[in-house]
């Protein structure tokens, strides 16, 4: 069986010292280029290796090494020549002081755009917040001109990381927590699965390395276990595939990413029973109609797990996601994830918007280089998110940004059976002025799935909204209390503002709640409460609810602190002995 895993993902480039040219070629030829892509691409590695010849690396290496490694991770996503041509260009402007206009006389004004559109990416004049913000807004001017120029940078962001061991330990941190924050989300927003997965793998250890530490020390055997079990039932799946005349199936494992996991450890409270994809099934198919063939077999094959299949085919994903997602109660009651798809599903899935960027080799009509398809219709949005916050100050406007584009996504339709994606926690409030503007001035009611539901109401995933509006309606203060996203919140504000209306941001204090359940001893109090101390954590209160004696609960209350969050205290407290769960949740 094939396992796919972090660590041997297949944009992972390895390059010992410098390549050379027919190293290098003979990667293109593998990819599938053809001559005419292979002509362009060679006079920039010819230009590109005479140009860094004298510079090297922080680890020692060669310059050149970054700029192959970049140009091949941008190949293996199948994009153009030019394009290839231009990764390998990337730092020849901004090192060596190249002219523009010498880039254009020797390889065309194409490349010449892409080369400079990067240049101009890459010059940040701040430091801290403000420079993360203005990197932000000069990533977002190249999306809305030519997408390939942010997939550059994101392979070049991919191989920087790769190679971050290199730098200060200061610098290790601030550019592991930007990828983490904010290149990895852009990725997943472009639906560029792969990269997205390895720029979080690789922050990982860097932003959170106690975590990290743990979860590795809890996860090696899980996953050997998992992989065995996957292993004994391929060829069951594929006997019964062949018997209901289902052909030319692939099956793969495919191991879930380090971050990944931990990311669903914190949702569902440390406990990894929970969750159920730790290594997943995946069965990669000819078309649509063999997807929902094989999905009846399974289920004939294995009893479903009720509420857990989720047909992205039929509803497909806002960033262009299509597969069939079930979990099966395996042999032994084991719970199997199942993901089922078809070639070019797989390859969108890994590859997003660069999936559609095929060449004439492939009999495929490359994409328009602007981003006007329905499904990414949030990047007209960030134009009108940089206007609304182009005075806002600079730490304002980068949390703002992290919750409208980059937060964790729910997946909600509306009645017409359109799909919009939201940041987590977002109510019917969010979801009018998302839709339009005037819907949200004059909404007087929401329906979630049929239902009349409160504004304040939080929506979830595969949620029907439904809103109701009328013209004598119109926003009121506390509308800023039910509201997730700063784009909500300038509607808003705007409105009472024309209608004289005043209002306040309520200043109240949020305080959290730690329930801890743990197999009574002595000193059990002192060590949780010594956890605390050492987070530098105000304890405002405790309490103890010992309706079961043998395991009570200790409730500890406080304050959270800035820069340090849940998932932080949780690893804290699941390393003190006779601990059996742990949640952290807000309270009122």
């Amino acid at each position: 069986m094939e396992i796919k895993t972090a660590e041997n993902s297949g944009l992972q480039i390895k390059i010992q010292n410098q390549m050379n040219w027919e190293d290098y070629e003979k990667q293109l030829r593998e990819l599938g280029y053809k001559d005419d892509a292979v002509d362009i691409i060679k006079s920039a590695f010819a230009y590109a290796a005479k140009i860094h010849a004298d510079e090297k690396r922080a680890s020692g290496d060669p310059y050149i090494t970054h700029p192959i490694a970049v140009s091949l991770n941008v190949a293996k996503i199948k994009m153009d020549a030019p394009t290839i041509a231009a990764a390998l260009l990337h730092d020849v402007v901004e090192n060596k002081g190249i002219k523009p206009e010498e880039l254009k006389k020797q390889f065309g004004e194409e490349i010449a755009f892409l080369v400079d559109a990067l240049t101009k990416a890459e010059k940040v004049q701040y430091r801290g917040v403000e420079r993360a913000v203005e990197s932000l807004r000069k990533m977002f001017l190249a999306l809305a001109q030519d997408i390939r120029v942010v997939i550059i940078k994101l392979m070049d962001r991919l191989h920087n990381m790769e190679t971050l061991r290199y730098l200060p330990p200061e610098k290790q941190k601030r550019i592991a927590m930007e990828t983490l924050e904010l290149y990895a989300p852009l990725a997943d927003r472009l639906g560029i699965w792969e990269v997205k997965a390895r720029l979080e793998d690789l922050a990982f250890p860097y932003v959170y390395p106690e975590e990290y530490k743990w979860l590795m020390s809890q996860i090696k055997n899980r996953r050997e276990e998992d992989e065995k079990y996957l292993e004994k039932l391929k060829p069951t799946v594929e006997a019964e595939l062949k018997k209901e005349n289902v052909s030319g199936a692939r099956i793969i494992c495919r191991a879930k990413h380090f971050y990944s996991i931990w990311k669903k450890l914190i949702k569902h409270e440390m406990n990894f029973d929970r969750i159920l994809d730790l290594v997943s099934m995946r069965i990669i198919l000819q078309n649509s109609e063999d997807c929902y063939r094989a999905l009846g077999i399974i289920h004939k094959l294995w009893k479903p797990m009720p509420g857990r299949i989720k047909d992205y085919i039929a509803r497909t994903k806002p960033n262009g996601y299509r597969s069939i997602h079930t979990t099966v109660f395996g042999p032994e009651e084991k719970k199997i994830d199942i993901q089922i798809r078809t070639v070019e599903m797989d390859e969108e899935a890994e590859h997003g918007i660069a999936a559609h960027w095929f060449y004439e080799a492939q009999g495929k009509k490359p994409v328009t280089k602007k981003l006007d398809d329905k499904g990414f219709f949030w990047v007209g949005q960030l134009q009108e998110w940089q206007k609304a916050h182009a005075n806002a100050p600079s730490a304002e406007a980068l949390s703002a940004l992290k919750i409208d584009f980059f937060k964790d996504r729910i997946f909600v339709f509306t009645p017409k059976g359109d799909v919009v994606d939201m940041p987590e926690g977002a109510t019917p409030i969010d979801f009018a002025y998302h839709i339009h503007s005037e819907i949200g001035d004059h909404m007087s009611g929401a329906k979630v799935n049929g239902k009349m539901v409160s504004f304040s109401h939080p929506l979830k995933s595969g949620d029907a909204v439904e809103i109701l509006a009328q013209k004598n309606k119109k926003p009121t203060p506390d509308w800023l209390d039910f509201t997730k996203t700063s784009l909500a919140r300038q509607h808003i504000r705007a409105y009472l503002k024309k209608l004289g209306a005043p209002y306040s941001a309520k200043k109240e204090r949020v305080k959290m709640e730690a329930v801890i359940t743990v197999h009574d001893r002595v000193g059990m109090l002192k060590d949780l409460s010594e956890i605390f101390v050492e987070l530098g954590i105000n304890i405002l209160d405790v309490r103890m609810d010992s309706k079961n004696k043998a395991y009570p609960k200790l409730l500890f209350y406080f304050h959270p602190k800035k820069g340090l969050n849940t998932a932080k205290i949780l690893t804290a407290i699941k390393r003190v002995k006779n601990v059996e769960d742990a949640t952290i949740k807000e309270v009122r």
